[in-house]
């Protein structure tokens, strides 16, 4: 990590999988997570999207990221990239 994350304290980190990269410097992140379900108790996949910033526009479609939680940059817009850590096949 670098030091200016370092600096900026305890933030949420994610990874999840690009679905959208249409808007500009913005993409959206599909993350996956397994919960138990409370009353059945099966194992249950629960995805949630997020919009990432973008500046560079380094992320494409496929692409697995490293989100951070930051301040809102937009009505829907919490997070920023990263990182990509995996680049997709296509």
């Amino acid at each position: 990590m670098s030091e200016e994350n370092i600096k900026r304290g305890h933030r949420k980190l994610r990874v999840g999988e690009v679905i959208s990269e249409k808007m500009d410097k913005t993409i959206v992140v599909r993350v996956r997570r397994r919960v138990r379900h409370p009353r059945f108790k099966k194992i249950i996949t629960v995805f949630s999207k997020c919009y990432a910033h973008d500046a560079k526009g380094e992320a494409k479609l496929g692409d697995q990221v490293r989100i951070q939680e930051t301040r809102p940059l937009s009505k829907t817009k919490c997070w920023r990239l990263i990182e990509v850590t995996h680049r997709s096949e296509a």
